[in-house]
């Protein structure tokens, strides 16, 4: 997962580049020619993009850039990767630097993910 500040994050005005408020279901959306989608994390306590993320990767196969923005804190990193993200936006005034250490911590899972669906016992048959 790629982490990056409030500064690097650009919400581009395309036709290729999607914003969906997290009251938004992905499922009524039109997705043809859709490169990037920013799903917003309004308060940290605020998890409905984490069910959005999951259902455009596994239900709706969307194969593009899932960007997660708004209240992204460091401890929600490995979360958000399950679920499908694959840029994550942190909070103003949080260090990156640091968001690596959340993922050395958490190397390996035994469940599956939105984007590794097999689970662990079956990886190894």
């Amino acid at each position: 997962m790629k982490i990056i500040t409030a500064q690097e994050h650009q919400s581009l005005e395309s036709p290729a580049v999607l914003t969906l408020a997290n009251d938004v279901d992905p499922r009524t959306l039109d997705l043809n020619g859709v490169t990037r989608i920013d799903l917003q994390f309004p308060k940290f306590t605020d998890g409905r993009a984490y069910s959005q993320a999951f259902l455009l990767r596994r239900r709706l196969g969307f194969a593009g850039e899932l960007r997660a923005t708004g209240d992204v804190l460091i401890d929600q990193l490995v979360q958000m990767q399950r679920t499908g993200f694959d840029v994550a936006v942190l909070r103003e005034g949080l260090d990156a630097s640091a968001a690596q250490r959340q993922f050395d911590r958490f190397a390996g899972f035994y469940q599956g993910s939105a984007v590794g669906t097999q689970p662990h016992f079956a990886e190894m048959a």
